[in-house]
């Protein structure tokens, strides 16, 4: 991505866009290139892709399916590789959040879905990732009756567990750390949403045995192994940290030695 330079004259930028299109699941994939004469700096990139669709649509064209929701880097819909990263060239930036200001006019971009075999291609730039929602099913909740809301300070949280807790709970589910992974690994998903509940008292009972399952279920789901290329938090668009997945590898452990023999062999941890 060069330094972003527009027309003088109208403020708008040619754009030359590489696309990934595939009619299905299990189908061929291809290319295709679509040009976008005026685009306006002020746009998001879905915006951006919007226009595109647009054009299609007036030519009588498929439209280029694409996942998004709230379009504000809350939800984590989307899913888009861009020039290679997931996400995109900015860091701390979903790609909802990426505008196009941080191109130039006469940039050639390339688009693709998130890689992982855990993460089948849908159609086009949509990928299936109920395999987290599987992964959470396995143990990302606390499952004890609790009764009507507790009172606020019933339970006190020293003020470093809580702000630990509340960056691992910023995980917003969008993958890409498995994308951005070598290995396809869902370590870091699967870390940040052990520890947030790990961290705090109302986690506690659950807490090792919630490790082993979810660990187990990520195994199943066909994600790899983390070898620690820490490509994972240069990608998260929430800057957690890889500390999430030591912390997890530790409660992994204590609960490996005391249930191993009531869960199938064969859970990696990183």
């Amino acid at each position: 991505m060069s330094a972003p330079s527009h027309d003088a004259g109208s403020g708008r930028m040619r754009i030359t866009l590489k696309i990934w299109r595939q009619e299905g699941p299990n189908r061929p994939g291809k290319v295709e290139t679509h040009f976008l004469p005026d685009v306006s700096p002020h746009m998001s990139f879905l915006e951006m892709l919007d226009v595109l669709n647009e054009r299609l649509i007036a030519s009588g064209l498929d439209t280029v399916a694409f996942d998004h929701d709230c379009r504000e880097g809350i939800c984590g819909a989307c899913s888009l590789v861009i020039d290679g990263r997931a996400h995109g060239p900015e860091a701390l930036t979903t790609a909802c959040q990426l505008h196009m200001r941080h191109y130039s006019d006469g940039d050639t971009i390339h688009v693709e879905p998130f890689r992982a075999n855990a993460f089948p291609v849908l159609k086009d730039l949509m990928v299936d990732r109920s395999a987290f929602d599987r992964i959470i099913s396995a143990g990302g909740f606390v499952s004890s009756p609790t009764g009507s809301a507790p009172d606020g300070n019933a339970i006190l949280v020293p003020k470093p567990d809580a702000d630990r807790a509340m960056d691992a709970a910023a995980c917003i589910g969008c993958g890409a750390c498995a994308a951005a992974c070598p290995n396809a690994s869902a370590m870091l998903f699967v870390a940040a949403k052990v520890a947030h509940l790990a961290l705090l008292p109302q986690g506690q009972p659950e807490r090792e045995r919630r490790a082993l399952a979810m660990v187990h279920a990520m195994d199943e789901e066909g994600f790899g192994s983390c070898t620690n290329h820490f490509e994972c938090m240069a990608a998260c668009p929430k800057g957690i940290s890889v500390e999430s997945i030591a912390r997890m590898n530790r409660d992994f452990a204590l609960s490996f030695l005391k249930e191993a023999p009531d869960l199938p062999t064969g859970s990696s941890v990183g």
